[in-house]
This record gives C-alpha cells, sequence and structure tokens, in this order.
C-alpha cells in the first residue's frame, strides 16, 4: 500500500433485516495529515482497526485517542468524528457490519458507544482476518460466505480476549449500566448517589471508576448529555419554549438550565437557536 491510498467496497444488501451477521462494507486507507471524516451517522456497526499511526475519535463530548494496533467501533445512530494525527496520521483497515445478533457479540466483546477501543495481543491475527475479508470480495463465487467467515474469526478472536481479561469486564459492566440509567433517567431529578446505589457501588469508588473510565466525572457527564438532549430538542421541534426543553432534561429552575447550557456551549439557549435558526 502507497501513502494516500485508499481502497473500499461497498456492498448491496437484500437481507440484512433477517440474518444473524451481514458485511456490509470494508477497505483500507493510507491518511493524509488532519484527514477527518464526519460528523456523520452509520446505520451499521463500523468497526476501523489502526495499523499505522494515530488519530483521534469524537462521539459526544468524548475524545479517545487511538494508536497503532488498537481498533474502534461505531455504533448505529451514534454521530462520530474521527481525524488523522498531523505528525503521524494514520492507516486503517475497516469492516461494517449488522443482523440479528450483531448487538449481542458486540457486548460480548466488552465494548459500546462510550467504551468504543479495541485492545488486542494479536493485532497480527486481526490485520490477517481484516484483510482477509477484504481480499474475498474479489471471489467470483462465495465472496460472502468467505467474508463472513473471516468476520466470524475476527469477532470471535476479540471475544475470547475480552473474555479472558475479567477485570476489565466487569468495570464495563459497571459503567455500562450507570449509561443505561442516565440515558432513561436524564429528564428526572437524579443524583451522582442515585447512579452508584443503581449499579451497587459507594459513591467516592463509583465515581472513581466512572472517571478512569470515560475521562470524565459522572458530574459532568450527566450535565453535557443533557446538554446534548437540549441542542437535539432545540433543533427538532421548533415549537418548544426554553423552558420546556429545561424540564425536559431535567433541569426544573430555566435559569439554572441556562446558565449550564452556557457554560457548556459556549452561548444561551435563545444565542444557540438564533445561530442555528438564524
Amino acid at each position: 500500500m502507497s501513502d494516500f491510498l485508499m481502497e473500499e467496497l461497498f456492498l448491496e444488501i437484500t437481507n440484512k433485516y433477517d440474518s444473524n451477521l451481514v458485511v456490509y462494507q470494508c477497505g483500507w486507507e493510507n491518511c493524509r495529515p488532519k484527514h477527518s471524516y464526519g460528523p456523520a451517522i452509520r446505520d451499521h456497526y463500523l468497526i476501523h482497526f489502526v495499523t499505522k499511526g494515530c488519530g483521534k475519535f469524537y462521539i459526544d463530548d468524548l475524545t479517545f485517542e487511538i494508536k497503532e494496533n488498537q481498533g474502534f467501533l461505531i455504533c448505529p445512530e451514534d454521530v462520530t468524528y474521527y481525524e488523522a494525527d498531523e505528525n503521524m496520521p494514520w492507516n486503517y483497515i475497516w469492516v461494517g457490519f449488522n443482523g440479528l445478533k450483531a448487538p449481542e457479540y458486540i457486548r460480548q466483546m466488552g465494548l459500546g458507544k462510550y467504551n468504543p477501543i479495541i485492545n488486542t495481543k494479536n493485532s497480527d491475527l486481526v490485520c490477517e482476518y481484516l484483510n482477509k475479508i477484504f481480499e474475498s470480495t474479489k471471489l467470483e463465487h462465495g465472496r460472502e460466505i468467505r467474508m463472513l467467515g473471516y468476520l466470524y474469526l475476527f469477532l470471535s478472536l476479540i471475544i475470547e480476549e475480552s473474555k479472558v481479561n475479567q477485570t476489565v469486564n466487569y468495570k464495563y459492566e459497571y459503567i455500562q449500566k450507570a449509561l443505561e440509567y442516565i440515558e432513561m433517567n436524564y429528564s428526572r431529578s437524579i443524583s451522582i448517589k442515585n447512579l452508584a446505589d443503581h449499579v451497587g457501588l459507594n459513591r467516592s469508588y463509583f465515581s472513581t471508576l466512572f472517571k478512569a473510565s470515560l475521562n470524565l466525572s459522572p458530574e459532568n457527564f450527566l450535565i453535557q448529555y443533557r446538554i446534548n438532549k437540549a441542542c437535539e430538542l432545540l433543533n427538532q421541534n421548533k415549537t418548544l419554549r426554553i423552558s420546556d426543553v429545561s424540564r425536559s432534561v431535567g433541569y426544573m429552575d430555566q435559569l439554572a438550565f441556562s446558565k449550564t447550557f452556557k457554560k457548556v456551549k459556549g452561548c444561551s439557549p435563545s444565542e444557540y437557536l438564533w445561530l442555528k435558526r438564524g
């Protein structure tokens, strides 16, 4: 592969809603410095694996630094952005897939929206499987079966490694449970103690574990999650008043909501509306 090249294949999917696993796309790219993609939304799972260099992956207000021999997961319907490093731009291989069992396989891999990084001790084997998926696109007969076979090998490798590292898994389960609680209850009056009690940990240990996993305290994550939801409501529904949006994301005090919104976004909710709607 020479510098700054890309090759990709998007497959025509006819049975994506009734298959356990389907390959949607695959490819590789040698990126230029600062080359970026997004913000964008996918309708399937997409995994990139970095074979050289480094870059950054962004989801919501979280930033993940991805290095050589690491991968990152993009989940369906999530808004993501990623960018190659200016000095050591990454090269990566990717595969996109979905299917009835895809969410369960992702869970078994120990991955999710807020835990998207793939670490492996078998990077050579990962690269081999992903490259084989792409090479299989050249076949005239049996292409889909061969591609799916190597995808299963890749997924099984990461699943096996994730099950070996039980200390990572139990921490992930705590964080995932807390994130699910936030998603279901952000519009209500919830506290960090509520979160800690929900996952069965004391508040101090929970806060330490949460920050170590997401590089954000649970307090700041909850604030940013609520403000991002507020932005979605402001963008999607022009009939909602700011007071309506405030209550919808868990702020009964509109003044407190406006102050928090400005601190996070750099402008007030009314200024945000004006900038978005002109």
